[in-house]
This record gives C-alpha cells, sequence and structure tokens, in this order.
C-alpha cells in the first residue's frame, strides 16, 4: 500500500509509541493497528530490539519430533528408519539432523538381522495380543459356577495337589501346597463349601533362601486374611548354585501351605470322592454341548 510522503517523519514519536505499547503486551498486529502503520518494514524497525510477548509465542508442534529424531540419529539410526518411525518427511528429518555425523555403514547381514528382529517383534505382539483374546473369550465362558461345580473342582485340586494316603505310609492329612494365588483362592471357596471352619486351618510358606521371606509371608497373610503371626514356622528351601533357578524375581513368593486340623474322615472322604469322579468319567462319552472344548 502506498503511503503519504512526510507520513513518517516523526519517527522517533512513532517509535516512543510503538515500544510502549510492546512492553505493554501487544502485538505486532494489535501495534498496526492502534498506530495506523500498515507498511511491515517502517513496523519492524519501529519496535527493533524489543522482544515480543510471551502470549504471542507459539509452540512448536514439531519440537518433540525434532528431538525424538536427533536421538535416533545420535544411536545411529538412518534417515529411512528416522521417517519410518516419527512419521515424518524426509526433508524434515535431514533438516533436523544435517549437523550430526553420519552412522557408520552397517554390514548388510546386520541390515538383514536388525530387520528380522523386528519382523519377530511384531509377530510376538500379535500372538501376545491374539492370546489376550483368547483366553478373555474363554474366561467369559465359564459364567457362575455352582456348589456341584465348586465341589468337583475342589475335588480335582486336592488330589493334584495335596499330600495322599499310602499303604507304606499312613498318612491320612488334608495339606495343600501352591504357589498359584488363583487355585488358592479356589481351594479355600471349596474348604469353604465342606463347612472346614477357618479355625481349623493352619498356613505356612515354603521359599527359597534367597527370595523375599518377609515380603511372601505378607502377601499370602493378606490373600487368605489373616495376621502375619498367625502363620507356622516358614519352611526356608536352601539354594543349590549347581542349579539354575526360574522362579524368581518380585513375583515370587514361594508356596502356600494349608493343613486341616482334625481331618482324618475328610481325607478318606476326599478319597472316595475321588474314586467316584474317575468311576463316573469313565462312562462319559458324549462331548461338550458346544461341540467344542
Amino acid at each position: 500500500m502506498a503511503h503519504a510522503p512526510g507520513r513518517y517523519a516523526d519517527f522517533e514519536g512513532l517509535r516512543e509509541r510503538a515500544v510502549a505499547l510492546r512492553r505493554g503486551g501487544y502485538s505486532l498486529r494489535q501495534i498496526r493497528d492502534e498506530l495506523k502503520i500498515f507498511n511491515n518494514d517502517i513496523l519492524n524497525q519501529l519496535v527493533k530490539g524489543e522482544p515480543p510477548p510471551e502470549w504471542t509465542k507459539r509452540p512448536r508442534a514439531k519440537d518433540d519430533l525434532r528431538k525424538k529424531a536427533r536421538e535416533l540419529r545420535l544411536r545411529g539410526w538412518t534417515y529411512d528408519q528416522i521417517e519410518a518411525e516419527l512419521g515424518c518427511s524426509r526433508s524434515s528429518v535431514s533438516l533436523w539432523v544435517r549437523d550430526l555425523p553420519k552412522p557408520e555403514r552397517r554390514d548388510p547381514t546386520e541390515q538383514a538381522k536388525l530387520a528380522a528382529r523386528k519382523r519377530w517383534e511384531h509377530e510376538l505382539a500379535m500372538r501376545d495380543e491374539e492370546r489376550r483374546r483368547t483366553k478373555a473369550a474363554a474366561a467369559g465362558e465359564i459364567g457362575a459356577m455352582t456348589a456341584r461345580e465348586l465341589f468337583m473342582t475342589g475335588v480335582a485340586l486336592y488330589w493334584a495337589e495335596g499330600t495322599k494316603d499310602k499303604p507304606y505310609a499312613r498318612r491320612e492329612s488334608v495339606q495343600f501346597v501352591n504357589s498359584d494365588p488363583g487355585v488358592i483362592r479356589i481351594y479355600l471357596a471349596w474348604l469353604d463349601l465342606l463347612g472346614v471352619e477357618r479355625e481349623r486351618l493352619r498356613y505356612r510358606v515354603m521359599i527359597h533362601m534367597t527370595a523375599d521371606v518377609e515380603g511372601a509371608q505378607r502377601y499370602w497373610a493378606d490373600l487368605v486374611g489373616v495376621d502375619v503371626s498367625a502363620f507356622q514356622r516358614t519352611t526356608i528351601k536352601k539354594h543349590n548354585p549347581k542349579t539354575v533357578r526360574k522362579n524368581v524375581g518380585e513375583s515370587y513368593r514361594g508356596c502356600l501351605v494349608i493343613s486341616v486340623l482334625q481331618c482324618a474322615d475328610l481325607y478318606r472322604r476326599i478319597e472316595g470322592w475321588w474314586t467316584g469322579m474317575v468311576n463316573a468319567a469313565s462312562g462319559i462319552t458324549e462331548p461338550l454341548s458346544s461341540g467344542k472344548v
């Protein structure tokens, strides 16, 4: 836009007003409208040296991408890899990292291994998701459990994990050992169903000496709903240096031993129930009504 000659003759006066407005938090557009200065060159000269107010500074959307691109470049990534990882253009990547040293050229064999590892990681992620969906769907198929279903489940659980009487070692005791908290919950629910009072139960932890013994005791005490002081003396398993244990880490809490007092009659009934289940199962020939397991 053309301006009349001499319009900005009082430049210093205009600058003084422009600087005052700038320091008062005005944007360039607001100063332009206030002073009627529509020449961008003149406007910039009037506020030269005065920083813009904070509210006019817009965050750059790509700052995070630029930072990440530089981190990846310093780790030896190529332009192609950075593009694929961040989803940005090659020109942007080049602009952001061109001052950084080029990564060493990788052996083609190493590149192939890297690509294969990426494909395998993707495959594992897909398998994990499929595994999760299958488990969730199967859990939904169970629905509510009847008393008889819980009864049969408890008998099977005990016969798999509980102590048993032998002709050469009469041991008509009811003692159950397991490390799975879900199994322990079902077993306790089964004892409740049978009318076994919780006062007749005794608890003890079995765990390796290298584990967090006190933490395991607290965990199992919370699970069964008793105070740690009610637990019997913990059985400590000595570590064999020749054995490579897999049950390690924070999730390892050993096993919980649950014993029932005054239980000889209960044990005999459990053994009888199990024998009856075995005999009954041999006569089942029809599949589930759904046609699949």
